[in-house]
């Protein structure tokens, strides 16, 4: 196994696409040292001839970006002041309170405490409204000023006041900020009823593999036989979190992934170590548009090493890996220095000449829904250069470019124009918690710790929809009940997690909320498939 770089790849600036690893300047040449004088030459007539005063900074920046946009759609400057969110996300932790919180009616609302923080270790609760912050009147900030107010250096003070459920009384927090973990892996549990365990991670950071041995273990405790490893929606990250990751699952001497550049110095190659802890546990990846580059890169290794079910929709297609460079001033840029390639050689990145196309996902080979483990349904799609054929570890054919398409095509539930308009007014959580202050605001005592017994005895009855409906109507929501039959059972299923996860928190949410997915049902009954692919007994 190589650790030399610590690789990050990700589909988007927000996700991050970086490789940590020192590397040499290109060698500068007579054409460079004149480029370089044009600018210095505009620059510096902009700066004192133009009609107006020149923000000589904010003219840099533009260049940069310009100069960065004619190269590929990862390559990018990334500005002092979204540089200390972009560590935070990929570090995994950041310094405040400790709190997920949302804008509820202009007043900041605790969705839940995070936990091992200092607001749960201080007693502050699902649905405590902040009223004040260090004295000041906290009503009407938005979202971005939110975490302005109560992020700072671990050690220092802030004093929130909030306002619990009917008491009229505010109370009074000093909280001392920490260090606060943000977790990648989203949802750890055993399906109910079953012995399948489903580990949901929504980005690679540099936690992710620890994050992942721990949950994974913790589920085999609990008696888990089989795997769903959910990537959906996963943009990307660390490469060496996802090679660490799919090494979990292989033996020993296994190419996962290797990267090649223009210069030699960058080309890295990844090959699986023995003692895997989870090697002999049948495995299905679930993957989606929206599943890039280290995402790909799991899922890439284990469909080409048979080594289980893909399964999902086609994943976005990005096989580039970037570096990032600090600039003096606090901002950085990433640009890319290789291409990575699956164990059979695939490059599944999709061309990206026109960038608005690509970022709406063109190129991407959609396929029809059904069986596709012998990629039969890629056969009627056109074969030349961009989607050359590769080969698995047992032969079955697989394409290159285009993304990795899935052994098992399953496409999404669609919800009605009614659930888009739910959730676009954050109505379940809104709803959750008027609910939770008023008729619901027993279950607190009712189920306390029990998430099993308020997922076997709690319902959303008809007079919860009835006051589920009024509220959507009072926001203006037109209620159309035929729409409302045909995403009843989604919306009833989302009103219940929404209630769990203020209750208990992400452990309470989405073991609920995975119940009617679709593609994670379907991907429940093809555990033989997966089990007969990796010649597991």
């Amino acid at each position: 196994m190589k650790f030399t770089k610590a690789l990050l790849i990700g589909a988007s600036v927000g996700a991050g696409i970086f490789l940590g690893s020192l590397s040499r300047p290109a060698i500068s040449s007579d054409n460079i040292y004149e480029q370089v004088k044009k600018f210095n030459d505009v620059l510096n007539r902009a700066n004192s001839m133009y009609v107006e005063n020149v923000d000589a900074q904010k003219l840099t920046e533009a260049a940069i970006k310009g100069m960065l946009n004619e190269l590929d759609p990862h390559s990018v400057y990334i500005p002092a002041s979204q540089m200390k969110k972009v560590t935070e996300d990929f570090q995994g932790s950041f310094e405040g309170i400790g709190v997920e919180f949302d804008i509820v009616k202009d007043t900041i609302t605790i969705v839940t405490p995070i936990s091992g923080g200092p607001s749960e270790a201080l007693g502050i609760q699902s649905g405590d409204k902040i009223v004040k912050i260090d004295d000041t009147l906290a009503i009407g900030l938005t979202r971005e000023d939110v975490p302005k107010k109560l992020r700072g250096p671990k050690g220092t003070h802030v004093k929130i006041s909030v306002k619990r459920g009917p008491e009229s009384k505010l109370i009074d927090y000093d909280i001392i900020r920490d260090k606060i973990p943000i977790y990648t892996v989203d949802a750890s549990f055993i399906i109910d009823k079953t012995d399948i365990g489903l580990i949901s991670i929504n980005r690679f950071a540099a936690t992710t593999h620890t994050e992942f041995v721990e949950a994974a273990r913790k589920l085999k405790a609990e008696g888990m036989k089989k795997l769903i490893l959910d990537l959906r929606n996963n943009p990307g990250g660390y490469l060496d979190q996802a090679f660490k990751l799919a090494d979990e699952f292989l033996t020993g001497g296994q190419k996962i992934v290797y990267t090649k550049g223009r210069k030699p110095e960058v080309d890295e190659d990844y090959f699986s170590s023995d003692g895997g802890e989870f090697e002999n546990i049948p495995l299905i990846v679930m993957v989606n548009g929206g599943s890039a580059s280290a995402s790909e890169i799991v899922s890439g290794a284990v469909q080409d090493l048979d080594r289980g079910l893909i399964v999902g929709e086609t994943s976005f297609g990005k096989g580039l890996v970037q570096q990032q460079y600090p600039l003096s001033d606090g901002s950085a840029f990433r640009l890319t220095i290789s291409r990575y390639f699956t164990p059979s050689g695939r490059l599944i990145q999709r061309p990206y000449n026109d960038k608005d196309k690509y970022y709406k996902g063109e190129g991407r080979e959609d396929v029809e829904e059904g069986d596709n483990i012998l990629h039969s349904a890629d056969k009627g799609k056109k074969v030349d250069s961009l989607r050359p054929v590769f080969k698995t570890v047992s032969g079955r054919i697989v394409y290159g470019g285009g993304g990795i398409i899935p052994d098992y095509v399953v496409k999404p539930d669609t919800i009605t124009p009614l659930s888009v308009a739910i959730r676009r007014k954050n109505l379940f959580w809104e709803f959750t918690d008027s609910y939770l202050r008023g008729d619901g605001a027993q279950l607190r005592n009712k189920y306390k710790e029990d998430f099993k017994m308020y997922r076997k005895s709690f319902s959303t009855n008809d007079e919860i929809m009835d006051s589920f409906k009024k509220l959507a109507e009072s926001k203006e929501i037109v209620w159309n009940d035929v729409n409302y039959k045909k995403d009843e059972e989604y919306i009833r299923s989302m009103i219940k997690a929404t209630i769990a996860r203020s209750l208990y928190g992400n452990l309470g949410f989405f073991p609920i909320a995975y119940q009617d997915d679709k593609q994670i049902n379907k991907a429940m009954l093809l555990f033989p498939e997966a089990s007969k692919i990796a010649k597991l007994k």
